[in-house]
């Protein structure tokens, strides 16, 4: 078990980015996380807002919590996150994989970030392997390495719950796109078996929905339900099935609106870049690259 109590389940929803960001705890007055914060952020300005993560914030004084980890799922293209902003407010270590070195490597190529840019995930205060446990009052969290979106995609399992990031979506949705750079589709159907592999009673949390036929938002479905009715990924379908099916549907996807910033940011544990002369912080967008 990855816990020794039953966990409570906040979630936020950002309707600007269609992402959910989740408190876990165990009850008024107890330490609690955060999974995948959001940073509100308008490309047309450039401007940051802290709309999302103030939610956040004010539910965890309300509730008395203590913030331990604020984690994330992967280095998100679709949306900046608000960790730093988080940790300035209510302290908490930032934790995210320790593939997100693969991910720096690519993307400081991309981005052409220079000799100052360390690739070695220290802007992080913590990088998870594969199977580590981390404590948080009387709960507890396994990862899980699922690769195949990102190099470093990572769920969370907490006392038969699994925070799954992009890996899945609600059924009627799907799976996430495997085009961005170390993105691979063979890689995601292996690691979406690792998921469907648990208990069938198994909750799965998102990080995102892109809801259909204009049914409400949801953030949580079961094991179960992904296996009888996953539109890409339900039982029966096969690896090379799975993989043709992919490939030939990222081929017709745009790139995510906030990918540019967002990467960048994100690769830097949502801190901005250092401010110039001026005292000002830019954000490269490199042309015909992506």
């Amino acid at each position: 078990m990855s816990s020794k109590a039953k966990p409570d389940i906040k979630a936020f929803f950002d309707p600007e980015t269609w992402t959910f960001t989740y408190v876990v705890y165990a009850g008024a007055g107890s330490t609690c996380i955060v999974i995948d914060s959001v940073l509100n952020y308008d490309p047309k300005s450039g401007r940051t807002t802290t709309k999302s993560a103030d939610k956040v914030i004010e539910f965890i004084a309300v509730e008395q919590l203590k913030l331990a980890w604020i984690l994330e799922t992967h280095a998100h293209a679709d949306h900046l996150t608000a960790a730093p902003y988080l940790q300035s407010k209510l302290g908490g270590k930032i934790v995210i994989s320790s593939h997100i070195t693969n991910v720096q490597t690519v993307f400081k190529g991309v981005f052409n970030l220079g000799a100052r840019f360390a690739v070695d995930g220290s802007q992080f205060d913590h990088l998870l392997q594969d199977g580590e446990e981390l404590t948080f009052g009387d709960l507890s969290l396994k990862a899980l390495c699922v690769p195949g979106h990102t190099p470093a995609c990572m769920a969370y399992e907490i006392a038969g719950a699994l925070f799954v990031g992009d890996t899945l979506f609600m059924p009627d949705v799907g799976t996430a796109r495997c085009d961005f750079p170390g993105g691979d589709a063979k890689t995601l159907y292996q690691s979406i078996q690792k998921i469907l592999a648990y208990p069938e009673e198994t909750r799965l949390y998102m990080c995102h929905d892109y809801p259909p036929h204009d049914r409400p938002e949801e953030y949580c479905t079961t094991v179960g339900d992904e296996k009888r009715a996953n539109i890409h990924v339900h039982d029966g379908i096969t690896e090379e099935q799975f993989v043709k099916m992919r490939t030939e549907r990222d081929a017709t996807l745009e790139m995510p609106t906030l990918i540019l910033p967002a990467i960048q940011v994100n690769i830097h544990a949502g801190h901005f870049p250092e401010p110039e002369e001026n005292g000002k912080s830019y954000l490269k967008i490199p042309l015909n690259v992506l």
